[in-house]
């Protein structure tokens, strides 16, 4: 996911990020009601498989607007790098959400398939709340997906990809309901199994980028930023040592450097600062510590 330039006022991006998160909140509550009522008048599997899936965004909604709430709290003396590492958990936790949809999707769309009940009745409510849900499903992941590139909350991103499957998943349904106005009732259950697929898809692209923040995975991209941006550096006689990990907006990253052994503190202080500037400067809320050692003999080998 490419960024824009996060809020450089943290109680700004706090509040919009708040906001963004409950009204996902609001939207999530809204569709799951209408979604299980329409689906219980209608016996409808694709509209009850979409209730079920608006459920847990419902659920998994909650749990980012409570992240988003507590990701952004300073460091305090038992959480020494801060609480961003919230951001991530839910993420997972919503991943694990969504694997738990398509057991129950998958068993009574192949339930239905075998045992050859599968009429269903649609009706004009069925469309309309079908219809609703992927126009708020599109307004709710730009708005979320906008909030979450600006900056940097990986919970965010994953309640804007529950909106964008929710989109693609609501479009099977509607095709399926309009087979089955044909008489092609079948197809509701094929629309349920082909939520469940976009459904596992979503939730292993989310578990997977979760899992890699909550272990320390190198953010790659991060990785070879402050790497080129060391290249213009030439004053150090070269740096070794280089870690950068995540922990939900937040970026921390540390450096070895070797600098000339006939400068004083202050001079090696002085580039120190200049380092940690610029990569502040461009990598968002980066925190940076740089590492001085006089450089002992000269050496050829390119930094690493």
């Amino acid at each position: 996911m490419s960024r824009q330039p996060a809020d450089t006022n943290p109680e700004k991006a706090t509040r919009e990020k708040k906001r963004v998160a409950l009204s996902s909140l609001i939207a999530a509550v809204f569709l799951t009601v209408s979604k299980l009522l329409v689906g219980i008048l209608t016996g409808s599997l694709g509209i009850l498989s979409e209730a079920l899936h608006s459920a847990l965004d419902f659920v998994a909604a909650g749990i980012t607007w409570i992240a988003v709430r507590l990701s952004d709290r300073p460091a305090d003396r038992d959480h020494h790098f801060g609480h961003g590492k919230i951001e991530n958990l839910s993420a997972l936790i919503e991943s694990l959400l969504l694997l738990l949809t398509c057991i129950w999707i998958i068993y009574e769309a192949l339930t239905r398939l075998i045992s050859g009940e599968t009429h269903i009745q649609v009706t004009i409510w069925s469309y309309i709340v079908v219809i609703a849900s992927i126009i708020i499903d599109i307004s709710r992941s730009r708005a979320l997906m906008r909030v979450a590139k600006k900056h940097n909350s990986q919970a965010l991103e994953a309640d804007a990809l529950h909106f964008s499957t929710d989109i693609l998943s609501s479009s099977v349904v509607l095709l399926g309901l309009i087979c089955a106005n044909f008489g092609i009732f079948m197809a509701d259950s094929i629309a349920g199994l082909i939520v469940a697929i976009l459904v596992i898809y979503v939730s292993f692209r989310l578990g997977r980028r979760a899992i890699n923040v909550l272990l320390d995975r190198v953010p790659e991209e991060t990785y070879r930023k402050i790497k080129s941006l060391m290249d213009e550096f030439p004053d150090i006689e070269q740096y070794h040592d280089l870690k950068v990990r995540a922990a939900g907006a937040e970026i921390f990253a540390e450096m070895n450097i070797h600098v000339n052994p006939e400068w004083n503190i202050r001079q090696s202080h002085d580039i120190a600062s200049r380092i940690e500037d610029r990569i502040r400067a461009e990598v968002s809320r980066c925190h940076v510590h740089v590492h001085i050692e006089p450089q002992e003999k000269p050496s050829n080998n390119p930094a690493v």
